[in-house]
């Protein structure tokens, strides 16, 4: 990990020949003067070179280079087969389509590669409490005179989003890229009344900014050379993801553009569309669990994928237990085995072979009356797109750096990372950059340093907050829903219960999360949307403190109600 230029060292022990003479030429070339260097080719640092070269006023007045260590011309020569698909997507909120669409990205966009979300389907895994939105839900285009949104968001695939941007870059020829190229230190230069950052690249360029942007992730080297601590925390939970096929949709059902989502308590399984045929998976759990379900027979995943959203929580944990037991044993269960032992907890359970929680269900005829409250059945995965990695929690305790760490700022998973139960994490990096963006544009049109406190100040004050409130939400939400002891089940299922019939309040939390575009949203309902916000936070954070209070009640409860409540307390430590 970098450090400040007063801990900055050359790695590697004893320095070889090769060391010095790197040293050498890194102290001895001369910086290349830049106004905006950004680290990071993602898509957030795309989206921001992309919104800095598509205004004429920032264009012509900043120089703007863009350092990334990968290959980007793998991302932009990326030609999938058709009917395949990245395991990486993301639901582009309307909000945050719109700002792609007026940069002028996402006429770059292969459209014919997304999949409208008209509908997300959300439900309790122990209690089976549901909350149903879609568009007909967000009655707020009638405040703001504008038409209903046809969409709630749109699934895309990130490469296809980091082509599009990279597309745009071409096209504006505006910003230098280095690709293939790492940052190897940063320094800050010493000058009396503060100096620039210099940039030591891998190619032996020295860079010298103005403004030093970091979007380049979680282990951001731009943040530890600003000194901006983060705090956070790694979760207890792998994300498995899959490409998944199935059969299409009839007739006389809804077309296949309903996103799935069933909170288990090893972690929540969504079920996200991409084409008539072939939807997107992220299955939240445990990560012995995922080794072992990825280790599997893909035709065992499979079943278990349909299972994780049909069977009742109980058989689930169980054929959970014995994909553990068998693998540890080293005689992994065949799909046979695992088909066999679910049809018969379907008889158990008294699931009608004909319902649409049944895996013999079939819907290549009338389809189950209920078919419409479950994701279609998957007949397979797509091959070599099942993987997994590892979910964390973190938030910088600040945007800008200052000190000896000036002129540099963060975006995205540099500055923050999420539980991806909410399909957050690109909206809110999106959403740094815009205001970024639209901060450096102020200070150029004020004749402003680009790279001041000042004139970053306001970035920060828009953000942080936004962003803080929808990370605190989601990682109170996840926590909520690994709960499950019966006073907090019912506690929670009762909420959504309620939430479900109120539609304006599901109408501000839509708000919340990017249904609409910024300027399509009437002032009004833009405060219930920060109030729906800061509501459903406080709902998670209500509901959880039951641990607390029935840790308090202990002393005057009988044995039996103490029972219960210790249960509740203990669950929640686990």
């Amino acid at each position: 990990m970098l450090r400040p230029v007063a801990r900055l060292r050359l790695t590697g022990g004893k320095m070889n020949g090769c060391s010095r003479a790197l040293k050498r030429s890194l102290s001895s070339a001369a910086p290349q003067e830049s106004d905006v260097v950004i680290v990071g080719g993602g898509p957030a640092g795309l989206a921001l070179a992309s919104a800095l070269s598509s205004t004429p006023l920032v264009r012509n007045a900043l120089r703007v280079v863009l350092v990334e260590a990968g290959d980007l011309s793998k991302v932009r020569d990326w030609a999938p087969l058709a009917g395949t698909f990245s395991n990486r997507v993301s639901s582009i909120t309307n909000a945050s389509q719109s700002f792609i669409r007026d940069i002028g990205a996402w006429a770059h966009v292969e459209e014919g590669r997304t999949c409208p979300i008209d509908e997300m389907q959300i439900w309790d895994g122990i209690s089976d409490a549901r909350i149903t939105f879609s568009t007909h839900d967000d009655n707020s285009w009638e405040l703001s005179g504008s038409s209903m949104p046809s969409q709630l968001s749109r699934l895309t695939e990130n490469l296809n989003l980091q082509r599009a941007l990279l597309r745009r870059l071409d096209e504006a020829a505006a910003v230098e890229t280095l690709d293939k190229v790492k940052v190897q230190s940063i320094q800050r230069e010493e000058r009396e009344g503060g100096g620039w950052p210099l940039l030591h690249l891998s190619d032996g360029r020295v860079l010298r900014t103005r403004l030093l942007v970091g979007a380049d992730g979680f282990n951001s080297p731009v943040r530890a050379y600003a000194g901006i601590q983060s705090y956070g925390w790694a979760y207890e939970t792998s994300a498995i993801v899959a490409t998944l096929f199935h059969h299409p949709r009839t007739p006389i059902q809804a077309p296949n553009t309903i996103a799935y989502q069933r909170f288990l308590p090893t972690g929540p399984i969504a079920f996200l569309p991409l084409s008539p045929t072939a939807s997107s998976m992220v299955w939240s759990t445990k990560p012995h669990l995922a080794k072992a379900l990825l280790a599997s027979d893909p035709a065992v995943l499979t079943s278990m994928i349909n299972a994780a959203f049909r069977l009742p929580e109980v058989s689930l944990r169980y054929l959970h237990d014995i994909i553990l037991d068998s693998a540890n044993a080293g005689t992994p269960l065949s799909a046979s085995q695992l088909q066999q032992e679910i049809a018969w907890r379907e008889r158990s359970h008294g699931i009608d072979s004909r319902s649409a929680y049944s895996l013999a269900a079939d819907y290549t005829g009338v389809p189950p009356e209920d078919a419409d409250s479950l994701p279609p059945l998957v007949t397979s995965l797509q091959p070599g797109s099942a993987a997994s990695f590892p979910l964390r929690f973190s938030h910088a305790d600040e945007y800008i750096g200052d000190g000896t760490g000036a002129r540099t700022v963060l975006v995205g998973d540099a500055a923050h990372t999420i539980h991806p139960l909410a399909g957050q994490g690109l909206n809110l990096g999106l959403g740094d950059v815009q205001a970024l963006s639209q901060c450096i544009q102020k200070a150029v049109v004020t004749g402003a340093d680009i790279g001041s406190r000042t004139a970053l100040l306001p970035y920060a004050r828009e953000r942080y907050l936004e962003n803080h409130k929808v990370l605190a939400a989601c990682d109170k939400l996840h926590k909520l829903y690994a709960v499950t002891a019966e006073p907090v089940v019912w506690a929670r299922s009762v909420g959504v219960e309620v939430l479900n019939e109120l539609d304006s309040v599901k109408a501000a939390l839509m708000l919340a999360a990017g249904s609409r575009p910024l300027g399509a949203r009437a002032s009004g309902a833009q405060l219930g949307a920060n109030l729906a916000a800061t509501g459903l936070e406080s709902l998670a954070r209500g509901i959880s403190g039951v641990r607390t209070l029935t840790e308090g009640m202990t002393n005057l409860a009988g044995a039996g109600v103490r029972r219960v409540l210790e249960s509740v307390a203990s669950s929640q430590r686990r």
